[in-house]
């Protein structure tokens, strides 16, 4: 990003007479590369000045002006290039020369201002640095245009070998103007690329962008070498390129790089229509199915699409061997010329969610225990009351009645005092599991299995492996789905351990007024007073350790069960 001559040589023949071994040949060739050259600078130039209508209409102020600086010196650069090339005579072509020289170094500062506006930092508003800018700016073109009295920065002249053209020798002091300037570029690329790692967003096709401003570093150095090439500074090319590329081509995506900056969650974005228009590296490793879906509607993108209409959504995504809980906020912005769009940020709140979710378990764990005292304990006083009344009644006039009536009352009792003893339980294992560690998965259905009172049931064990569990809660659980599976007088019970399910099926009778919903309550899910809190524990004990168990309503061979969230192992972990 400097401003240098047309046909530029240091000490050295002009690099046409290098190249070629005829005169001819030479000309020729020279001829062509100007001609292509001329329609290469003056379309550059051209667009550059078109785009500034568009950049014009860029919302952030610092960022239009920085901006705009970059076009208009590029195009006039360009522009100056040409006229290098078309005018007549050297003192024509020196002055379009000296033009260019003046313009090209202008496009470093605005560069620089806009990087620094891109980037959210506040150096382009600094008194100090702009002074200093300025300062440097006014110094060097003074320079440059005095150049014809001191031939400090280039000596120019005027050759004719089959075509005229200017050839150039330049001083030490352009050499140095030109260190300074790159430096100063550098700078700016700097700030640039920072910005974009700090996105934690897919950022190829950006920084490809920007890496267009070093491309003409290469073809000025190969212009030495290739008869090709003119022997010509390339760098408003490579401003152009990125200037007029971030206005037409890519501009949402850097508009995407400079939102997602500042954010530290992952992040969507999406056009005035819904659909993604894209999406950091964050949200592409917790939302599965996101990746090529740019230019989708959201719907098509599970559970995005149910959070888009939520005032307050939090989803669950898994994570390796972990559910985190991320909550989904809303907010519209300007997505540059295309109107506007949403952008939807996913913020990792797992540690509140979990308390949250633990306190709303804990005191529906206490509406269970108030149902199951209520319903459970009130039932067997009823009976033991009725039955003491009966005896009563018939002590005298039938004393076999009265007997009888007062046997039932004291198997009531002992049936109370399980059934106190279940709310114990009930009450001791609702607490949520602490520490777990991988749990030998047939060992421990073999061992419930013993426990339970299972005569004419048969049991099927599929899968192997561990799971991450409180071993004797595990058991527990185990040993309460047996013994529901013996009181609906079922045949056999197949436990499946399938990935992160685990699952129950048996074929015993189906509760008919049974429905998903109700499926694990007091009232509802006690087909027979043998069972007794066998289900209302399991979803407990479930419960305690993360898990979610589901009744499949849609199962027709008897009852099926589904626990998820399960984390199995291979059976080796058990022994580590």
């Amino acid at each position: 990003m400097r401003g240098m001559s047309l046909y530029s040589r240091w000490r050295i023949s002009p690099p046409r007479e290098l190249y070629l071994s005829g005169p001819d040949c030479c000309t020729t060739v020279t001829a062509l590369s100007n001609l292509v050259y001329i329609f290469a600078f003056a379309f550059t130039s051209l667009a550059c000045f078109a785009g500034l209508l568009r950049a014009r209409r860029i919302s952030d102020r610092d960022t239009r002006v920085g901006m705009m600086g970059l076009l208009a010196g590029s195009g006039a650069w360009a522009g100056a290039h040409t006229a290098v090339l078309l005018l007549p005579g050297f003192q024509l072509k020196n002055g379009a020369y000296l033009v260019g020289l003046v313009f090209g170094f202008s496009t470093v500062w605005a560069w620089l201002y806009f990087t620094s506006a891109y980037t959210g930092r506040s150096y382009h508003r600094e008194s100090t640095f702009r002074r200093a800018g300025l300062a440097t700016y006014l110094i060097v073109v003074a320079i440059k245009l005095t150049n014809p009295f001191h031939h400090g920065y280039y000596e120019a002249e005027l050759v004719n070998d089959g075509f005229t053209h200017l050839v150039i020798q330049q001083g030490i002091v352009h050499w140095t103007v030109t260190g300074l300037s790159y430096a100063l570029a550098s700078i700016g690329l700097f700030m640039l690329f920072e910005q974009f790692a700090e996105s934690e967003h897919d950022t190829r096709i950006v920084a490809a962008l920007a890496s267009l401003t070093a491309v003409p570093v290469v073809l000025d150095i190969a212009a030495y070498s290739i008869p090709e090439l003119v022997n010509i500074i390339h760098a408003p090319f490579g401003v152009a390129a990125f200037a007029i590329g971030t206005l037409f081509l890519y501009q949402e995506r850097f508009l995407a790089v400079h939102f997602s900056a500042d954010v530290d969650d992952a992040v969507v974005f999406l056009d005035d229509d819904d659909r993604i228009r894209d999406f950091n590296d964050a949200a592409a490793r917790i939302v599965p199915g996101l990746n090529g879906r740019r230019g989708d509607p959201i719907d098509r993108v599970q559970p995005l699409a149910d959070a888009l209409g939520a005032e307050r959504t939090v989803l669950d995504f898994r994570l390796g061997n972990e559910t985190r809980h991320f909550l989904v906020t809303k907010s519209d912005f300007s997505l540059g010329q295309t109107g506007y769009g949403r952008m939807l940020v996913l913020t990792d709140v797992s540690r509140i969610e979990r308390q949250r979710r633990e306190l709303k378990r804990h005191n529906e764990q206490l509406e269970d225990l108030a149902v199951g005292i209520r319903h459970e304990l009130r039932n067997t006083l009823q009976i033991v009351s009725g039955n003491v009344e009966a005896a009563q009644q018939y002590v005298h006039s039938d004393p076999d009645t009265a007997a009888s009536a007062l046997s039932t009352a004291s198997s009531t009792t002992d049936q109370m005092r399980d059934i106190i003893g279940d709310l114990s339980m009930l009450a001791e294992y609702s607490q949520t599991v602490e520490e777990i560690e991988p749990v030998a998965f047939r060992e421990t259905v073999e061992a419930a299995w013993d426990r339970a009172d299972t005569d004419g049931l048969q049991l099927a064990i599929e899968g192997d492996g561990a799971i991450e569990a409180d071993e004797s809660r595990f058991e527990e659980l185990l040993y309460r789905a047996f013994v529901f599976a013996g009181a609906v007088d079922g045949s056999s019970v197949t436990v499946t351990l399938d990935g992160g399910e685990l699952v129950f099926e048996t074929d015993g009778d189906r509760p008919a007024t049974t429905s998903a919903e109700t499926f694990f309550e007091f009232e509802e899910s006690v087909p027979t007073a043998e069972a007794g809190m066998a289900l209302p524990s399991f979803r407990t004990l479930a419960r305690a350790h993360g898990w979610t168990p589901t009744f499949d309503a849609k199962y027709e061979s008897g009852i099926r069960i589904v626990v998820e969230g399960v984390v199995a192992h291979s059976a080796e972990a058990v022994a580590s």
